[in-house]
């Protein structure tokens, strides 16, 4: 039986392919539009799912949508009204939007569909899940568990912003809910727009910048902004939001609470809003860790599974696991809305169609999250020539010892290799790569290669075998959804005139070995790298630790500021021309900037609108 999932027309469009319960492909429109969190139908990441399964959409038995947009209406119209005369502008605006397109999705995912198949019959064929539903079920149904609690954290899907679930072979039951208005994802989107980032883009940028901050504000939060009872479950005082009636998450009110409007966008950042940062962090932190605890206890499970955009915090995700209140957490790693496909195709698979699980022994069943399209090597040789590129084609064994050399002569390596990634972070397939112990790679790659802000910390890629030796974790971290920190034996001390240092001046003070990925907190957010799920990635990392006796990588998405991260190997050379990347290594061809075309080199900075 094969079901294909779509999630569209909010942010993060995505397809997701399954075939007798494996799943077989993944991938986000973005990829492929070069448009960030593009939210139109799906169509090209559709289609890739399909070649890569082989098959066409008359083969497909059920497509199966990600949440119900009738339900999304009735919220949209019940807020306006329980607001009302409040945010008519807003209504508006809106509703157009609405009677023209969203409220009739049915018949526009039945036009779409039928583009590929003329008979395709929506009636018996098209089905819908609730969005909370599609999100629990891409966690649990490919968490390595037979049963587990699952929490659901995000903004809004219909009604809900927070859910628990429980999870147990074929069966999974949704048994509580936390209703809008009431949302920790839109309490943390608030102070992502406050703090002048991009709401549904930035919210990672604010866990960056958090330790760069003091949690000052936290008390000022909990006494006017959210009410958090000791089981985590909560409400917000919507006296200082507008999400529900306006133009802008928060209001005057807020501004007045917190002494001044929102940061501009590409205004200094100074060190209140480092401070405003790591006040709404705590916040959440808090909150996570009093629903977690009162999960386990209500439900007795030792398994926890995560989804929704709030399970991309991997500082909190880090806090709850190492809290001890469960013994096993799992993460889905495209938990945001673009992972509501691979859940609504999983939910029709297992919940409507009534079909059993089948686990993967002690793994999950996302194959690394290695789920998108790939280049057989004759292909991209073809598409790197007519694009101008200048490269050596080497046997992997060369590829791989030249890789980790450049790696030990500081260069920035762009390295795509294998399957795409699913979700939002790189894992060693469409990376750039670099030294860890070098103290200058954090700002040279954020400045001069991502173009992005100076404060952004990078993930290490550590093999799995060292992950004990290196960070205060010995567990799986294959996403890069938890935050450990960096070993005492490998941390420098500092000196009473450094520990006096705020803010960004934090930042060029090396804290350990591995300065590129040790953040000014001495965390780092780890992946670990499986010889099982990459081999080539995990043979490049230990020709590295060969070479230098360190088995770890900077990992950083293939990709400037504002871009998608690269999807062909195009979009590599493209990149790797607009930056100041030294190395390119796509398959097994192996690119040295000084030997390609100048005339090719672009202004590639500002290709993108910012993030």
């Amino acid at each position: 039986m094969r079901i294909l999932g779509i999630s569209a027309f909010y942010h993060d469009s995505a397809a997701a392919l399954v075939d007798d319960g494996r799943i077989v492909a993944a991938a986000q429109e973005e990829r492929f539009t070069r448009k960030k969190h593009d939210s139109g139908f799906p169509r090209q990441a559709i289609a890739g799912c399909l070649s890569q399964g082989g098959i066409t959409m008359d083969q497909v038995d059920y497509v199966a949508f990600y949440d119900k947009p009738f339900l999304k209406f009735e919220r949209l119209l019940e807020t306006y009204l329980a607001f009302a005369p409040r945010g008519f502008t807003s209504f508006a605006r809106a509703i157009p939007v609405w009677l023209k397109e969203k409220l009739f999705q049915k018949q526009l995912l039945r036009d779409e569909l039928r583009r590929n198949d003329p008979d395709f019959d929506w009636e018996k064929r098209l089905l819908f899940g609730e969005h909370h539903q599609s999100h629990a079920a891409s966690a649990f149904y490919p968490s390595p568990f037979e049963e587990a609690a699952i929490l659901t954290m995000d903004g809004v899907g219909e009604w809900a912003t927070t859910s628990l679930a429980l999870g147990r072979g074929d069966d999974l039951e949704i048994i509580r809910e936390i209703h809008f208005p009431h949302s920790l994802g839109l309490l943390y989107s608030a102070f992502t727009y406050y703090t002048g980032f991009k709401v549904n883009s930035g919210e990672y940028k604010v866990m960056g910048l958090a330790p760069y901050g003091e949690p000052k504000y936290a008390k000022t939060i909990f006494e006017h902004l959210i009410e958090v009872k000791p089981d985590g479950s909560f409400r917000l005082n919507m006296d200082y939001f507008d999400y529900c009636t306006g133009l802008r998450m928060t209001n005057g009110r807020f501004d007045k609470l917190f002494g001044g409007p929102p940061r501009g966008s590409e205004e200094l950042l100074t060190q209140r809003e480092m401070d405003l940062a790591a006040s709404i962090q705590a916040v959440l932190e808090e909150v996570v860790l009093r629903l977690g605890r009162n999960i386990a206890t209500q439900t007795g499970q030792q398994n926890l599974c995560l989804a929704g955009g709030v399970a991309l915090n991997c500082v909190a995700n880090g806090k709850l696991l190492r809290d001890g209140c469960f013994e096993r957490v799992w993460i889905q790693p495209a938990a945001g809305d673009a992972g509501g496909a691979l859940g609504a195709a999983l939910t029709a698979y297992h919940g409507y169609n009534r079909q059993p699980r089948k686990l993967n022994n002690a793994a999950d069943a996302m194959r690394g999250s290695y789920l998108g399209p790939s280049f057989e090597q004759e292909e991209i040789e073809r598409r790197l020539t007519v694009a101008g590129a200048q490269f050596v084609v080497l046997e992997e064994a060369e590829m791989v010892r030249r890789t980790a050399e450049s790696l030990a002569a500081e260069h920035g390596v762009g390295w795509f290799q294998g399957r795409m990634e699913f979700g939002p972070r790189a894992l060693g397939n469409r990376s750039i790569l670099g030294d860890p112990r070098s103290p200058r790679m954090q700002k040279m790659l954020n400045l001069k290669v991502k173009y992005r802000e100076s404060f952004r910390p990078f993930a290490p890629s550590v093999l799995r075998e060292d992950v004990a030796e290196w960070f205060e974790l010995d567990e799986d971290s294959p996403y890069m959804l938890l935050v450990a920190d960096v070993g005492e034996a490998h941390r420098r001390a500092m000196s009473p005139k450094e520990q006096a240092l705020f803010g960004i001046d934090k930042l060029n003070v090396p804290r350990s070995d591995i300065p590129a990925v040790t953040h000014v907190d001495y965390s780092a957010r780890v992946q670990t790298v499986h010889p099982e799920t990459n081999p080539r990635y995990h043979a490049v990392i230990s020709e590295f630790k060969r070479l230098t006796g360190c088995p770890i990588l900077v990992n950083t998405s293939f990709n400037v500021r504002g871009e998608p991260i690269v999807c062909t190997p195009e979009d590599a050379f493209h990149c790797f021309m607009g930056t100041e990347i030294e190395t390119l290594v796509v398959g097994n061809c192996f690119l040295s900037k000084a030997d390609q075309d100048p005339a090719l080199k672009v202004d590639y900075k500002d290709a993108f609108e910012l993030d």
